[in-house]
């Protein structure tokens, strides 16, 4: 067994190398027209506004590595911060190519965060905990847009109706979270039906591997898990920190959009941007294509016009928009990734 480990290891890189270049080759193709409708506008635009992106994903990254680095030390486990800053910028690529609903980027995380010896438990529960304060930290955001909305007349029957339900969402979503990991049997008999339902996918597709993912030792790790919430639950004023860098990651996301809205000369509400910007990348969650393509354009387009924003106007600058966005965040990402294959996922990130 372990004279194949390694020949195993290598053949799991190369298919999800390929697994990654497919995905990536389907965006391209999904957005071929929009590409050169962006290269066409190119010269209508003003760059220095567009340039403006580059800092707000720099303070995004900074965000998210900060927001890591706070959980894990509260505990007990203290990462330096420039591997982390790498390791979500891997993060986002995983997130983006390979859709799962964040079920990938939870998997690579714990993953990768073995080279700094995090448990697995750990990592998980820091990534429960981002979406925990994700959700929670957007809340404040879109009852924000709404009031600007309807301060400047824009807040009709529909656009009320997408935020409420939108905010009923994330409030129900955590609280289900919250509940679910408030009870050590919940959190075993919810995690260990999903755990099983992934394994039956699995053989269905690979008949010779009936249990990718040992029940047994998932159960450990849940346990683990609830007992780590315990932590977070008795020293909750610690998340102070983190769901301040939450809220700022969410900020900096919606002004890169609005920066691409102030290249094209347009002053939008940016309450129509937030809402806009909130139902697209929720909905981009359930999406079975990569960055969710097709939806995510669609949607914010969508959104938009119910705000007064004509589709003329924001169908350009949501492509261009996603164009720049993807490109600053999906080249490094991936040549982080790729690096990260050829050195072992679980090896510790370099810090130069």
């Amino acid at each position: 067994m372990e004279a194949n480990s390694p020949a195993k290891k290598s053949r799991f890189k190369l298919y999800l190398t390929i697994i990654t270049i497919v995905a990536l080759l389907l965006l391209i193709i999904g957005l071929r027209k929009d590409i050169s409708g962006v290269v066409k506008n190119l010269g209508q635009v003003n760059a220095f506004a567009l340039l403006l992106l580059i800092p707000l994903e720099i303070l995004n990254y900074d965000s998210y590595a900060r927001l890591y680095r706070r959980l894990l030390a509260t505990l007990g486990d203290k990462v330096r911060y420039w591997p982390m800053f790498r390791l979500t910028l891997e993060l986002n690529f995983v997130n983006h190519i390979l859709p799962s609903g964040g079920v990938s980027g939870i998997s690579y995380f714990t993953v990768r965060m073995r080279g700094q010896g995090v448990s697995g438990a750990k990592s998980t529960l820091a990534q429960v905990l981002k979406l925990f304060l994700l959700y929670a930290s957007f809340q404040p955001l879109l009852i924000l847009g709404l009031l600007l909305l309807a301060i400047r007349g824009h807040a009709s029957n529909l656009v009320i109706l997408v935020a409420t339900a939108l905010i009923t969402l994330l409030v129900v979503g955590t609280l289900l979270g919250i509940y679910i990991i408030e009870s050590r049997q919940r959190i075993n008999a919810t995690l260990t039906f999903i755990t099983k339902l992934l394994n039956k996918i699995v053989h269905f597709f690979r008949r010779s591997q009936p249990e990718i993912i040992g029940v047994k030792n998932a159960q450990q790790t849940f346990n683990e898990l609830h007992e780590n919430y315990q932590i977070f639950k008795d020293r909750w004023r610690e998340l102070k920190m983190p769901f301040v860098y939450m809220m700022v990651a969410n900020a900096t996301e919606v002004a890169a959009v609005y920066a691409v809205y102030v290249a094209f000369g347009q002053l939008v509400n940016v309450g129509a941007v937030i809402l806009a910007y909130a139902v697209a990348n929720f909905a981009g969650l359930i999406s079975v294509l990569p960055a969710g393509i097709g939806i995510y354009e669609g949607l914010m387009t969508a959104v938009l016009a119910a705000t007064g924003i004509p589709a003329d106007v924001s169908l350009p600058v949501t492509i261009m928009y996603r164009m720049l966005n993807m490109s600053l965040q999906l080249i490094p990402g991936y040549v982080l990734y790729q690096n990260a294959l050829r050195h072992g996922l679980s090896k510790k990130p370099s810090s130069g």
